[in-house]
């Protein structure tokens, strides 16, 4: 009797769907196998939990790839070896790579890559908590580094990729493929690539603020195309195909406004800063202390509040801070500007001295 993922495959015509257990399974398997204690009664263990279905065959496969990836293991030698029953060459010269030291580490890289890799299972929507970072490795082969306070949802289809970020910030690094073009929609924009680097941001609407969208194209080539004002969703406005270092941006209107949206702008940051967030920094050149602490605010959960904005709203901040260090921000501003700084249980309060 077939399993349900071997039906479900066979009905739907695709690859067997591999579930989170099935994929933390086999990341269990493979740690073991590469470990001190590996023996033939395992192996036996091992192929009989890989007969049980074509999905736990292609989980133990995936999982075996990314372990060879991490441990830098030579491939080609491994096969050689295999089809020769020969030690492999690089044992002969005295090379002989020894699996078993990273084993542990392994172990919690496989485990914490079911989390990680979620695709493997065919899940198609991912988010981040407060000061969390997430690199989902899709399908396709699209790596997506996901900032703080990100949700998107997924979806690759046979002649078109799709991605909707729904609120948040990602990088992508897309795998190319002129088949498939990749398209990530967020505020009513699409931005089409078929193998290229972009970052986009977007922040929707609250009370007295318009939603805003950032697409920062690293390299290759994107064509970003707005949805026109009163039109269906499916209608386009002229397509703004951008180059390496732009960055579009574009702001809706405050919630409850009328009046003509404005009109999208285009500039040419520091690449470095975009993607500070990857290092776990939050760079600013000359802004004002609102937009600074507003930064702030998206990676820790105690905000900073700002005591009378009239009076420090208007101070400028520059420099290269530690994001999810609210307390040490607070600390470096107040003393650049002479302020004084309040820590509470609910977050930080920074006011005239």
């Amino acid at each position: 009797m077939r399993s349900k993922e071997e039906r479900g495959s066979a009905e739907e015509g695709s690859e067997p769907l591999v579930t989170q257990e099935i994929a933390a399974e086999a990341a269990v398997w493979i740690a073991r196998l590469h470990g001190p204690h590996r023996s033939h009664l395992m192996e036996r263990e091992c192929r009989t939990w890989q007969a049980k279905s074509a999905a736990h065959r292609l989980a133990f496969e995936r999982g075996t790839d990314l372990w060879m990836e991490a441990a830098g293991v030579d491939r080609a030698a491994v096969a050689r070896a295999a089809a020769d029953r020969r030690p492999e060459p690089a044992a002969r010269e005295g090379r002989r790579f020894k699996p078993w030291p990273l084993a542990t580490a392994l172990t919690t890289m496989l485990v914490a890559g079911v989390l990680v890799f979620g695709p493997w299972w065919g899940g198609d929507s991912y988010d981040t908590g407060v000061g969390e970072q997430r690199l989902v490795m899709l399908q396709d082969g699209t790596r997506m580094s996901m900032n703080t306070s990100t949700r998107v949802k997924v979806e690759l289809g046979t002649s078109r990729r799709t991605v909707e970020v729904l609120g948040g910030e990602a990088l992508f690094e897309v795998a190319k493929d002129a088949s498939r073009p990749f398209v990530v929609r967020a505020a009513g924009s699409e931005v089409t690539a078929t193998g290229t680097a972009f970052v986009v941001r977007y922040t929707p609407a609250i009370e007295g603020r318009p939603d805003a969208l950032d697409i920062t194209l690293v390299e290759g080539r994107v064509v970003v195309r707005g949805a026109a004002e009163g039109s269906p969703s499916t209608e386009f406005v002229p397509a703004v195909e951008m180059v390496p270092g732009q960055r579009l941006r574009v702001a809706g209107r405050p919630r409850g406004q009328a009046g003509a949206l404005p009109k999208p702008k285009m500039d040419r940051p520091q690449v470095d800063q975009v993607l500070a967030w990857k290092r776990g920094e939050a760079i600013f050149d000359d802004v004002s202390l609102l937009e600074a602490v507003a930064e702030m605010n998206r990676y820790a959960a105690m905000p900073i509040r700002v005591a009378s904005t009239d009076a420090l709203g208007s101070l400028r901040i520059s420099g290269v801070f530690k994001t999810g260090d609210n307390v040490g921000f607070a600390r470096a501003v107040a003393e650049l500007h002479g302020l004084a700084v309040r820590e509470r249980a609910d977050g930080v309060e920074l006011l005239p001295k």
